[in-house]
């Protein structure tokens, strides 16, 4: 699978981590940055390419790991196409709901709060939760695709 992924500084060293994770386990990963550690970067830079490139492809999914996870849920929620989750610890069946009924496409990770163990637990759950096809959950995504053409 390919998984684009990007950060902030305040996430710089557990997205590297979670990289060499993910191309351990088989998958093709596009880092859109940082590729440095650079305090006080600002993660709109990083998390709106990455909304972008996930939201115009077929199939593609990404993950943002920056401090909170917060505002780069905000960013890539933005971006026409995307339905990020956010995701910074305790329950995991919200990863696996955003996938089931949501059709998530980006998972926002707060480094912060969620450690190098549990954001793999997240990670592999989310990438291993197809969207359940039912009417219902299809008709809301439908609904939101027809607001979003509209604005």
């Amino acid at each position: 699978m390919r998984i684009y992924i990007a950060g902030d500084h305040a996430g710089f060293r557990l997205k590297e981590k979670i990289k060499l994770w993910l191309e351990k386990m088989g998958h093709k990963v596009d880092d859109l940055g940082p590729f440095e550690y650079k305090k006080g970067d600002d993660y709109p830079d990083y998390t709106f390419p990455l909304a972008e490139t996930v939201a115009f492809g077929e199939k593609r999914v990404g993950i943002v790991i920056a401090g909170s996870g917060i505002g780069e849920c905000i960013v890539a929620n933005k971006v026409r196409g995307v339905r990020a989750v956010l995701y910074h610890g305790g329950s995991l069946a919200i990863v696996k709901t955003s996938r089931l009924h949501n059709d998530a496409n980006v998972l926002c990770l707060g480094a912060r709060f969620v450690g190098e163990r549990e954001a793999r637990r997240a990670i592999k759950l989310w990438l291993k939760t197809r969207f359940s096809n039912a009417k219902r959950h299809k008709r809301r995504l439908r609904k939101i695709g027809k607001y979003e053409r509209k604005i």
